[in-house]
């Protein structure tokens, strides 16, 4: 079996409206798949399910074999990094990428090994004492990274997290996103609108529209045969 498997996911909230219908994928463990496609299509809504911030009104999601539909988001073993960062703004940028590790109840000594490891993999040693505010966009999109691969999840889970950053900051954040799940080699299931930003990212791409998959192929394929 895959190891992230999605079988006739839906979602239909209270007023009717149908933003998932019927989502089947199955994704290979240390794969980078993108889900593409313009506002309102439901690749959003699915990532959430898959988090567990949305609960789907039909369907199962299976994770390593193990059944997480209805699991709460801190039951499932994954790392969220938002489009606005979601970085605690009271909190130092320690204190930030060390708090999934504390909720996990790890001795101090441990987390702050955990804390100075990962900061300098992504290359924020320096602003460990800031507060987000303190940081430009790139670099609070690295704190909120940082955060997500301290404990190393089973999967990491992305929601347009280059939204907010000019081109420049954008294309470089995407070259060391893509770095770091290539490292790392956790499965990363990424959202975007951007057709140029998913064909350089994927090693698949989930073409979204209504609600539906249009279309589940390589990059290549994608963009040779829609």
């Amino acid at each position: 079996m895959s190891f992230l498997v999605l079988d006739a996911l839906e979602k239909t909230y209270p007023d009717g409206t149908k933003a998932v219908k019927d989502v089947s994928l199955e994704i290979e463990e240390g794969e980078f798949i993108v889900l593409l496609g313009p506002s309102g299509c439901g690749k959003t809504t699915t990532l959430r399910m898959l988090a567990g911030l949305e609960m789907p009104t039909g369907g199962t999601i299976l994770l390593g074999n193990q059944d997480q539909t209805r699991l709460t988001p801190s039951e499932r073993d994954v790392g969220f990094v938002f489009q606005f960062y979601a970085l605690y703004p009271h909190m130092s940028v320690s204190k930030n990428i060390a708090f999934p590790l504390e909720n996990m109840g790890l001795v101090s000594q441990e987390v702050d090994r955990l804390v100075s490891e990962v900061s300098r993999h992504v290359g924020i040693t320096e602003h460990l004492h800031h507060h987000p505010g303190q940081l430009s966009g790139g670099d609070q999109q690295r704190v909120a990274l940082a955060r997500a691969m301290v404990r190393r999840p089973k999967m990491f889970l992305m929601d347009e997290p280059l939204g907010t950053l000019d081109a420049d900051r954008r294309l470089a954040m995407r070259e060391f996103i893509r770095e770091q799940q290539i490292e790392s080699g956790i499965t990363t299931v990424y959202v975007t609108h951007d057709q140029e930003e998913s064909m350089a990212l994927a090693d698949r791409i989930v073409v979204m529209r209504g609600g539906r998959i249009a279309q589940f192929d390589t990059p290549t394929k994608v963009y040779e045969h829609p």
